[in-house]
Order: C-alpha cells, then structure tokens, then sequence
C-alpha cells in the first residue's frame, strides 16, 4: 500500500479519527473496522472489543469515536473482505500516517491536507 503522512494539528484544531473517516466520503462506508490502541480506557477497551471477529462497521467506528476523540497511538484498519485496503494510524498525537491501496483516496487526502508528504514504502 502507498502511503502519506500530514500534521495532526492544524493551528487549533486536532484531526480527529472520525474526522479522517468522513473524509474517507464513500470509500469508507463499506469497510469493516479493526482498531488497536496503545492507550487503555474505557473507549479503547470498547474499540477494541469491538474489532474482534470481522471488527465493526464505518458507522460505528464514527459513532463512537465523533465528535472530538483523540486517541495517542493507534492504529484503525479498513478491510473488505477480510483484506486490508486502509490504514489511519495516529502517530503520538501529532501526525497521521495513512496508507491505502487505492490511490484516489491518497489524492484527495493530498488535496485536503496540501502538506502531506509520500512515507517511505518500507516506512
């Protein structure tokens, strides 16, 4: 998978989890989640719970995450038939490394997010 990295902080504003996943628009609805996190609380426990098996939904990945979660350290996987073809990984509260395998949804995070740079392939 190609893969981009961007600042999670814009000014003020923190990039949320769910944030990235509505700009994921159609590409993401399909998919299933699987999130792991470095962090342990009640969310993460309940993410985490919650991708076991064949993981959980776009919706409720974005229901339990919107509207303002900030996780440090984790990793949300998008799979299509057990495939996966999307990965947003929070990199200490501070930068987003997303990898996909189509690469329209890399251009248009590239348009949204203008300083994104490509990761390294074995990054």
């Amino acid at each position: 998978m190609e893969g981009i990295t961007f600042r999670a902080w814009r000014g003020p504003h923190y990039v949320t989890l769910a944030e990235l996943l509505v700009r994921l628009g159609g590409f993401g609805l399909g998919l299933r989640w699987r999130v792991e996190c470095d962090e342990e609380w009640d969310l993460t426990a309940e993410l985490e719970r919650r991708s076991a098996g064949d993981g959980m939904d776009t919706l409720t990945l974005l229901s339990l995450v919107a509207p303002g979660v900030q996780l440090i350290d984790a990793e949300a996987r998008g799979f299509v038939e057990g495939i996966p073809v999307v990965v947003l990984a929070e990199v200490d509260s501070s930068l987003w490394d997303v990898r996909a395998a189509d690469g329209r949804v890399l251009d248009e995070l590239r348009r949204q997010f203008p300083d994104a740079v490509t990761l390294r392939r074995d990054a």
